[in-house]
C-alpha cells in the first residue's frame, strides 16, 4: 500500500531512507526485499531507535532482554551478537567492551536511511571487526516537516517524542538544512521488575551540494533498564544496566564520475555502563567507560565501461576503565585496509557477468594481522519488468575478542580468557535474487567455518555465570525470502534453516549461551492490509524451533505475533490514532537462554505530522 508519511502506521518514518517525493506527498516504501523487511516499523513499547526495525525482520535475529530498544542481541545466519557490526557512513561503530552495546547509537532513526544488511563479500569488503554481518546506514537528505507522538499503555508504559527539520535554499545549487528531536519513555515492565527508563537528545545539521553532503551529528541518550538473570542467568538475580551513550560524527559523500564516489567519516563514542547484578544492593556492582575515535574512507572508482576499483579503509582507537579488568589491556588500536577490483562483462543488451576478487586485511597493536580473501562472481539478466541475479561468494573475515572477554578475570560471573585467538570466519555461498514489479524473492544457501569463535557457555562444574571459550563451528544454512503486492494487501515470508557442528576443544561445556542459541528452523510473515483512507493493519509474525540448551526453562519453539492498527479522520489530515500490541499471545519464550522471556504489551495513542 501506498500512503502519506502523515498517515502511517505507527510512524512510517518521515525522513525515511525509501520515501519517494511525489509533489510534497510521500509515500511509504513496499513492503518487499529491497525496501522494508517488518510490517511494524516504529516499536510498541517505546520510542523508535535504529534497532527497532531490525525486530522479526527475516535477515538478522534479534534476541531480546526485556525489549528490543532496552537490550536486543543482534545475530546474522546464526553468527553470535559481536560477529555483527553497525556501520554509519563509512566507519562501524565499535563498542570495545562488548558486542551487547554496540546497537547503542543515540541517533533518530530520520537521521539514517536502512537498515542494509552486509553479508558475504560486502562484509568483508566494508565490515571492521564483524565477522559473519554487518548492518549499515547511511545518512538521509533531511526534508522539511516533523512529527510530535504520546502514547500509552498496560504496565505503566507512557512516550512521548518530538522531530522537526527545516531546509534552506540558497540561490545556487547549494543548501542546507537542520533537525532535531527529543524522545523519553518509562514502564514498569512487561513482568515483574522488568521496568525502563529512557530518554534521548539528537541533532543533525546538513549542507547539499550538486555532488556532494556534508552531515554533522550528535547525540546523547541515557538508559535505565531492569530484567531478571539479565545477563547472569542461570543464578535468579533481580538485575539492572544503566548506560549512557555519547556520538558526535562528522560525514562527507562525493560523487564526482558516474559510478565514482567516495564517503569518509569522523567520530566519537562515548559510552559508560553501570550493571547491578542485585538491583537493590551494589555490592556486586560492574562499572565501564569507553571511549572510541574512529575514521574511515570507502568508495568505488571507475576506469572504464568494463573496470572499476571497491575500496575501504578504517582506523579505530579505543580505550576503556573499568572496575572489572584485571590487567593493563586498557587500550587497542584497529587497522582494516580492503581492496576489491570488479571486471564487468556485458554479454548483451540485457546480461552482464561481474568478477570481483580482492583481498583485506586487519591488525591491531595487540594481536596478529591477517589477510583475508574476498571473491564473488555475479550474473545479471534485466527484464521489463525487473531483473534475476545469480551469484557465487568465497570470503574470509575476521575480529578480535572485546575487553570483557579478554581483559577481565578468570573467575567470577564473568569469566575471562586472557589467551583468546584472532576469530576467522570463512563463507562459501550461492544465492540468486528475482524481482518483478509485484513480486520478489531470494534464497541463499551457505556454508562458513569459524575457527576460534569466542563463546560463552556454562558448565554445572564452575560456579561462574559464562565464561569466555574459544570453539570451532561449521554452520550450514539456508534462507528465503519472499514478498508480493496485491495493491491494497501486501505480504512478506521467509523461511531459515541452520544446522551446526561445533568443537570446543577441552574446555568443560554444557551449554552454549550464544553460539548455540539459534533457530534451527524460522519462519516470518508480515502483512500490511489498507482498508480504504480510514484505516490500515499491519501485522509481523514469527515461529522458531530453537536449538535445545540445557539453561533454557521452557519449551524451544516459540510464536510472535506483533499487531498494529492506525485509524485516520479525512478532516484532519495530519492525525494519525494507533493502537498496538506487542507479544499478542503472550509468549514466554526465553529468547536467551535463563532470561526470562517478556510479557505481552499493549499500547494506544496518536501522531500529528507538519
Amino acid at each position: 500500500m501506498q500512503r502519506s508519511t502523515k498517515l502511517t502506521l505507527l510512524g512510517t518514518l518521515v525522513c525515511s531512507a525509501a520515501i519517494a517525493e511525489t509533489d510534497s506527498v510521500f509515500t511509504l516504501p513496499e513492503l518487499n526485499i529491497e525496501a522494508q523487511h517488518t510490517a511494524i516499523i516504529e516499536p510498541i513499547s517505546t520510542y523508535a531507535a535504529p534497532v527497532s526495525r531490525l525486530e522479526l525482520n527475516p535477515q538478522v535475529d534479534l534476541q531480546v532482554r526485556n525489549l528490543a530498544e532496552a537490550q536486543g542481541d543482534i545475530t546474522i545466519r546464526g553468527g553470535i551478537f559481536e560477529n555483527t557490526g553497525f556501520r554509519l557512513g563509512a566507519s562501524n561503530i565499535l563498542d570495545p567492551q562488548t558486542g551487547h552495546y554496540s546497537a547503542e547509537l543515540p541517533i533518530a532513526p530520520e537521521m539514517m536511511q536502512g537498515p542494509g544488511i552486509f553479508v558475504g563479500a560486502e562484509n568483508a569488503l566494508f565490515g571492521a571487526n564483524s565477522s559473519v554481518g554487518t548492518i549499515n546506514y547511511s545518512f538521509s537528505e533531511i526534508i522539511d516537516g516533523g512529527k510530535a507522538s504520546i502514547g500509552f499503555g498496560n504496565n505503566d508504559l507512557n512516550f512521548q517524542r518530538a522531530y522537526t527539520a527545516w531546509t534552506f535554499n540558497s540561490e545556487s545549487d547549494w543548501s542546507w538544512g537542520a533537525e532535531a528531536e527529543a524522545s523519553r519513555s518509562e514502564s514498569a515492565g512487561s513482568i515483574e521488575n522488568g521496568d525502563h527508563n529512557f530518554n534521548r537528545y539528537s541533532g543533525r545539521l546538513q549542507l547539499l551540494g550538486p555532488k556532494s553532503q556534508t552531515d554533522l551529528i550528535a547525540g546523547y541518550q541515557a538508559k535505565f533498564l531492569a530484567w531478571p538473570e539479565l545477563y547472569a542467568a542461570p543464578f535468579g538475580s533481580n538485575e539492572s544496566d544503566n548506560v549512557k551513550t555519547t556520538l558526535i560524527m562528522l560525514n562527507h559523500q562525493q560523487t564526482y564520475d558516474e559510478n565514482t564516489n567516495w564517503e569518509a567519516t569522523a567520530y566519537y563514542r562515548r559510552h559508560a555502563d553501570h550493571y547491578l547484578f542485585n538491583r537493590f544492593s551494589d555490592s556486586r556492582a560492574f562499572v565501564h567507560e569507553t571511549k572510541v575515535y574512529g575514521l574511515g574512507l570507502s568508495g568505488a572508482h571507475r576506469f572504464s565501461d568494463s573496470y572499476s576499483l571497491n575500496f575501504s579503509s578504517q582506523f579505530t582507537a579505543d580505550e576503556i576503565e573499568s572496575t572489572n579488568l584485571e590487567n593493563s589491556f586498557t587500550s587497542r588500536n584497529y587497522l582494516k585496509l580492503a581492496v576489491l577490483p570488479e571486471y564487468r562483462l556485458d554479454l548483451n543488451n540485457e546480461s552482464s557477468l561481474s568478477i570481483r576478487t580482492g583481498l583485506s586485511f586487519d591488525d591491531t597493536n595487540r594481536n596478529e594481522s591477517e589477510f583475508s580473501p574476498i571473491a564473488d562472481i555475479t550474473y545479471t539478466k534485466q527484464r521489463n519488468s525487473g531483473y534475476d541475479k545469480f551469484y557465487l561468494a568465497f570470503t574470509q573475515a575476521t575480529q578480535v575478542s572485546g575487553y570483557t572477554a579478554i581483559g577481565g578475570g578468570t573467575s567470577g560471573l564473568f569469566a575471562s580468557n586472557p589467551n583468546l585467538e584472532r576469530e576467522i570466519s570463512q563463507n562459501l555461498e550461492l544465492g540468486a535474487t528475482w524481482q518483478r514489479n509485484q513480486s520478489s524473492l531470494s534464497a541463499a544457501l551457505f556454508v562458513r567455518q569459524d575457527d576460534d569463535l569466542v563463546d560463552w557457555t556454562y558448565s554445572t562444574a564452575s560456579s561462574n555465570a559464562r565464561s569466555a571459550n574459544n570453539v570451532d563451528i561449521e554452520t550450514f544454512g539456508f534462507e528465503a525470502i519472499a514478498s508480493h503486492s496485491f495493491g491494497n494487501f501486501e505480504i512478506l515470508g521467509s523461511y531459515t534453516y541452520l544446522d551446526k557442528d561445533e568443537d570446543y576443544g577441552l574446555a568443560d561445556v554444557d551449554a552454549s549461551f550464544y553460539a548455540l542459541n539459534f533457530a534451527e528452523h524460522r519462519v516470518t510473515a508480515a502483512a500490511i492490509l489498507s482498508l480504504g483512507e480510514i484505516a490500515q493493519i499491519r501485522l509481523d509474525n514469527e515461529w522458531r524451533h530453537q536449538k535445545e540448551n540445557t539453561v533454557r526453562n521452557d519449551d524451544n519453539r516459540a510464536f510472535f505475533t506483533h499487531f498494529g492498527m492506525s485509524f485516520f479522520i479525512p478532516e484532519y489530515e495530519n492525525l494519525e490514532l494507533f493502537i498496538a500490541i506487542e507479544n499478542l499471545w503472550d509468549e514466554d519464550f526465553e529468547e536467551v537462554p535463563g532470561t526470562p522471556g517478556r510479557g505481552r504489551q499493549y499500547s494506544a495513542g496518536a501522531n500529528w505530522s507538519w
